[in-house]
């Protein structure tokens, strides 16, 4: 027994040391840290509107990517994972044009990679998780100029600790990284992760602990992920033109100025209205003086409750849907509708 634990601490204390170091050279290399800042500029450059991450990898580094990806999803950070050899077979129809690369591969030399690479876009922006840490050393990015870097390295290799070269720090170091790079995205992507992984991950155990929404801030759509209409003045836009924006945009909200128009007000415009300029449509864009403000740490049952008393005093075009501003400190973070409050179930 003892001869066994002391084995699987020799093991624990070595992909720990190797953790350890990891962590520093994030911490002091300013290449390895541009590597990972630039990661997570290609996945969240289209604010999680479109595009998605596509793990290509073989081996066990297909199983810690498709591990990956499905972390990746869970935190509203949307991901596939795709089989080299099935994409020169087919699957290259899973990469959209839209999409983020990221290529999983210790030696960084992977031959079915290397095979593959040269029909993937070279506009595409691609990323290569990999042991190597500067892009000299990596053949895929040799073949690939441009490819952003994202190291993993080892401390040392894996057969000198254990006298077998099977995969074990390697892939602890990877998955180390994959994790970081979803955890940090999800972050810029999202003003809530917590909600965002809730409602991606309503079942087992996890679901059944989650934490339900209990403030207002967990209700409300961010304001960084409503679209605008950009016009010099608000006077050239027409009804078509915010139902257009509507569509196009994830939340179904939009921004035209100081105005906001929420999903249910846009819902409300007929064929007549499509052509009427903005200013002859009152009832569809909201704006600063009409709106509800309260305070992101107020409880929902409260809110409910303000909103409610005041409802008959805000009646307005569309069955009087309000919207409620949600503020953090001096700053304006997300809305809701009024609508949204009063039908609320805790």
């Amino acid at each position: 027994m003892k001869e066994r634990i002391s084995g699987a601490i020799h093991v624990l204390n070595t992909e720990a040391t190797s953790l350890h170091n990891l962590t520093t050279l994030y911490e002091s290399d300013p290449i390895i840290g541009a590597g990972f800042n630039s990661a997570i500029d290609a996945i969240t450059r289209h604010r999680g509107r479109k595009g998605k991450v596509v793990f290509i990898c073989v081996g066990k580094s297909g199983h810690i990517s498709k591990k990956l990806a499905a972390s990746f999803n869970s935190l509203g950070v949307r991901a596939v994972y795709v089989h080299p050899t099935e994409a020169l077979h087919g699957d290259l129809g899973e990469i959209g044009h839209n999409d983020t690369v990221l290529f999983v591969t210790f030696s960084g030399k992977t031959p079915e990679l290397l095979s593959l690479l040269p029909h993937i876009d070279p506009c595409l922006l691609t990323i290569v998780l990999t042991s190597h840490t500067r892009s000299g050393t990596c053949e895929l990015i040799k073949q690939r100029p441009g490819m952003i870097l994202l190291s993993a390295p080892i401390h040392e290799s894996e057969t000198s600790p254990f006298g077998v070269s099977a995969l074990t720090t390697s892939t602890t170091m990877a998955i180390a990284v994959g994790d970081a790079l979803a955890i940090v995205a999800s972050k810029e992507l999202y003003a809530m992760v917590s909600a965002t992984f809730s409602h991606n991950h309503p079942g087992g155990a996890i679901g059944a602990t989650s934490q339900k929404p209990s403030h207002i801030a967990d209700l409300a759509i961010p304001l960084r992920e409503i679209d605008s209409i950009s016009w010099q003045s608000i006077l050239g836009v027409r009804g078509v033109d915010v139902i257009r924006a509507a569509y196009d945009s994830t939340t179904g909200w939009v921004q035209v100025g100081d105005l906001i128009a929420s999903p249910s007000r846009v819902r409300c415009l007929d064929p007549s209205d499509f052509l009427k300029q903005l200013s002859d449509l009152p009832g569809l864009g909201v704006s600063r003086r009409e709106w509800i403000v309260m305070s992101a740490d107020t409880r929902i049952s409260q809110a409910k409750e303000w909103v409610s008393h005041m409802g008959s005093s805000r009646k307005e075009k569309c069955g009087g849907y309000s919207i409620v501003v949600v503020m953090k400190g001096d700053s304006n973070f997300g809305v809701l509708e009024a609508e949204q409050l009063l039908t609320w179930e805790e």
